[in-house]
């Protein structure tokens, strides 16, 4: 692809887009390690000879190795530049999976894990920061929708392929794969990965890398972007926790069931993105998160009224929050094209905080309903309204749409 030339303070500086695939390859490799390995942890339990809790820990210090390392890879970026730290996170992504692929002890083998998530977030964070780097904030936010399919499409598919290679070949094969897979987007990015930061003049110490976390938290303008986008996947976190208990426990329906049902969910999302990658542009962030955040209200309403009178069925879970998710889809998408935005020199410390602070909330949430939720039936949606209302006023407070102009 030809290069584009922009400006920079006057300067001319030459900045080669790369493939719009590699970007969603590379911000996949970590959802799909992470939901690829889920069927084979009964197989892994019993491989290594311990409880189901303690096998658990492969999949609990992955997630908080993955929401803790995109704090670093934000500010690092912003001062080494994207390239290196994406191709040296794919470089460590493979060798971690590797080691996982070789059946260590089962310490290692938790620490590959870690250090598994820790590289693949650098394909989470630095895709959305390249894409601000090269467009403006409409257009980043329409591209980080095609990218953010990707999150939908590894989560569906990974834990089907996941249960056909344990059965056939194992609990190792699954991290095979994902080594493999990370393997091509190492050599994808080596070749056709280019650096788009090119910010000049003095970029500071590390240590003042980070402590621009201070500066971000203090911009009313940064957290109306941020925030909504971190109550708004906590109604998500908090459904994946919930839903379940609800559906197999309290509806006595099969887990087979409650996968067909969750098949809406997905399709939603997936809905929501292509929404924002198609229309961002056109409508403006602003708009399309005020659209997609009223949206997912609108659905959470809709499930705690039947939760709270006692009509909680598949159809009045699944459905609104398929409504939910397409709301989602919408408000996410801009909400972290928003939230890279607005200081563009800052884009990956930017990009890194938003995404600890979306998974972080996401996290909390979710063991917070899993904690409450066989003594509180109603837990979920109740705790899911309260994420959503907030996310609309967060919105409507801290940025007022139609005050000021759009920024680009």
């Amino acid at each position: 692809m030809p290069a584009t030339i922009e400006l920079t303070r006057g300067s001319a500086v030459a900045r080669r887009k790369p493939p719009i695939a590699i970007l969603v390859a590379v911000s996949a490799i970590g959802p799909l390690a992470l939901n690829i390995f889920l069927p084979s942890i009964p197989g892994l339990a019993r491989y290594y000879g311990v409880d189901y809790g303690t096998i658990q820990l492969t999949f609990t210090l992955y997630l908080v190795g993955l929401t803790v390392s995109q704090l670093f890879y934000g500010p690092l970026s912003d001062r080494f530049g994207r390239r290196p730290l994406l191709l040296g996170g794919l470089a460590l992504f493979v060798v971690a999976s590797t080691i996982c692929a070789l059946a260590p002890p089962l310490e290692i083998l938790v620490v590959a894990r870690i250090l598994q998530a820790v590289g693949g977030c650098a394909g989470i964070v630095l895709s959305r920061a390249i894409v601000r780097d090269l467009y403006g904030r409409d257009k980043a936010a329409s591209m980080i929708g095609y990218i953010t399919m990707a999150w939908v499409l590894a989560p569906m598919m990974a834990p089907s392929l996941g249960g056909l290679l344990d059965v056939h070949f194992g609990w190792q094969a699954s991290f095979v794969v994902v080594a493999l897979a990370g393997l091509l987007a190492l050599l994808a990015g080596l070749r056709w990965l280019h650096e788009t930061n090119f910010q000049e003049g003095p970029v500071g110490s590390p240590l003042e890398l980070v402590l621009n976390f201070g500066r971000l938290l203090r911009s009313p303008r940064y957290l109306g972007y941020a925030l909504p986008t971190a109550f708004t996947s906590a109604v998500f976190f908090s459904f994946l926790a919930g839903a379940p208990y609800l559906t197999i426990e309290v509806m006595q329906l099969s887990p087979v069931t409650y996968g067909l049902w969750f098949i809406l969910v997905s399709i939603g999302y997936f809905l929501g993105n292509l929404a924002s990658g198609r229309f961002s542009e056109r409508m403006g962030v602003d708009r399309m998160i005020l659209i997609g955040s009223l949206l997912a209200l609108a659905g959470v309403a809709v499930t705690t009224a039947a939760g709270l009178s006692g009509a909680l069925t598949p159809w009045t879970l699944f459905l609104p929050m398929m409504f939910v998710s397409l709301g989602n889809g919408m408000s996410i998408a801009n909400g972290l094209a928003g939230s890279v935005s607005v200081f563009p020199a800052m884009a990956g410390a930017a990009s890194g905080l938003a995404g600890f602070m979306q998974m972080g909330l996401g996290a909390a949430s979710a063991q917070l309903v899993g904690q409450v939720q066989e003594t509180w039936i109603s837990a979920l949606v109740v705790i899911n309204l309260l994420w959503a209302v907030l996310a609309v006023a967060a919105f409507l407070l801290l940025i007022r749409p139609g005050s000021s102009r759009t920024q680009s």
